[in-house]
C-alpha cells in the first residue's frame, strides 16, 4: 500500500453519525444483518466477528437479535470511535487487530460467522490476497464470510428528468475521487470470484441498487462523508472548506430538485470448507 493514511475518514463525532446512518439505510436496502444463507441455528454457542467494527454498531445492534450467550466481537486497529468498553453490552468484545497483518494464535478458528463491511476506500487490489487469507484463518471448518461493500466504480449521477441540474453533483464526485487512489478502485465486483479462487464454497452474491428514496438518503450520507474527508484533507485550510461549504450547499438544491450520486452495493458471503 501507499504511504497514504490507512483511514482515509475521521475518527470523530460527525463522521461517527455518518457511520452509524449508514448501517442503518444498508440494513434497510438489504433486509438484514446476517445473509439468510447463514445457519444460526445453534445459537447459544456462536462467536461472531466484526473486522473494522468502526463505531461497534452492527454488532451492537445484534445484541437485540441474539442471546448473550452469544460472543461477538469487535476487530480493528482503532477504537476511538467506539463507546467505551463499559458501556458496551457485556457480551461484546474488542481485540486490536490489522486486517492485513497476521492473525493473532488466539483468533485462529474460532468465529462461526465473520463480517466485514465498508473495505473499498481503506483496500486496495493487491491487498485482498492477503486479507482473504486472513479472514479464512479466523473462521472455524464451516463458518462463513460475510463482505458488504459498495462499487465504487459504478459511482454515478442519477436524476428524475433530463434537465435537471447535476452541475455541483458532477464536482462533488470529482472533489471525492481526487482525494485518495482507494476513493475510484473497482476490485469490489470481483469479490465473488476471489471468494472462491481463496478457498470459499457456497459463495453468493446479494447486488442491491437502492430505490428513489431510499437513494436519496444514502446520497445525503455520502455528502457528510464527502464533507468528513475534505475537511479531514484540508488540514485547516478554511478558504478550501468554505469553498467545500458552498459546492456542498448547491449539491443539496440539486438533489431537492431531483439529482443523487449513487452507487451499486453488494453483500458476498462464502463458506470455509468443513474438511
Amino acid at each position: 500500500m501507499s504511504s497514504a493514511p490507512e483511514y482515509v475518514f475521521a475518527r470523530n463525532y460527525l463522521d461517527n453519525n455518518r457511520i452509524n446512518l449508514q448501517h442503518y439505510l444498508c440494513v434497510q436496502l438489504f433486509g438484514y444483518h446476517i445473509h439468510p444463507s447463514i445457519p444460526v441455528s445453534d445459537v447459544n454457542n456462536l462467536r461472531i466477528a466484526d473486522v473494522g467494527t468502526g463505531t461497534g454498531i452492527w454488532l451492537t445492534d445484534l445484541t437485540d437479535t441474539f442471546p448473550s450467550t452469544v460472543q461477538l466481537d469487535g476487530l480493528d486497529v482503532s477504537f476511538d470511535a467506539t463507546p467505551p468498553k463499559d458501556w458496551l453490552p457485556s457480551n461484546v468484545g474488542l481485540h486490536h487487530w490489522d486486517i492485513k497483518a497476521d492473525v493473532p494464535e488466539h483468533l485462529v478458528g474460532v468465529y462461526d460467522i465473520v463480517h466485514v463491511r465498508h473495505f473499498a476506500f481503506v483496500l486496495q487490489q493487491d491487498d485482498l490476497k492477503g486479507v482473504l487469507e486472513n479472514l479464512l484463518k479466523l473462521l472455524k471448518p464451516g463458518g462463513y464470510l460475510q463482505w458488504a461493500d459498495l462499487d465504487v466504480s459504478s459511482l454515478r449521477v442519477e436524476k428524475i428528468k433530463p434537465d435537471v441540474k447535476v452541475d455541483s453533483q458532477v464536482k462533488l464526485m470529482s472533489l471525492f475521487q481526487s482525494n485518495d487512489t482507494r476513493l475510484h478502485s473497482g476490485w469490489v465486483p470481483g469479490l465473488p470470484s476471489l471468494f472462491t479462487e481463496h478457498g470459499f464454497i457456497n459463495v453468493e452474491a446479494d447486488v442491491k441498487e437502492a430505490p428513489p428514496h431510499l437513494g436519496v438518503a444514502l446520497h445525503e450520507c455520502g455528502m457528510l462523508a464527502t464533507e468528513v474527508l475534505a475537511r479531514n484533507k484540508a488540514g485547516g485550510n478554511e478558504q478550501m472548506v468554505q469553498q467545500l461549504r458552498q459546492l456542498l450547499e448547491e449539491a443539496a438544491k440539486e438533489t431537492r430538485e431531483g439529482s443523487v450520486l449513487a452507487f451499486t452495493r453488494l453483500t458476498v458471503i462464502g463458506q470455509k470448507p468443513s474438511q
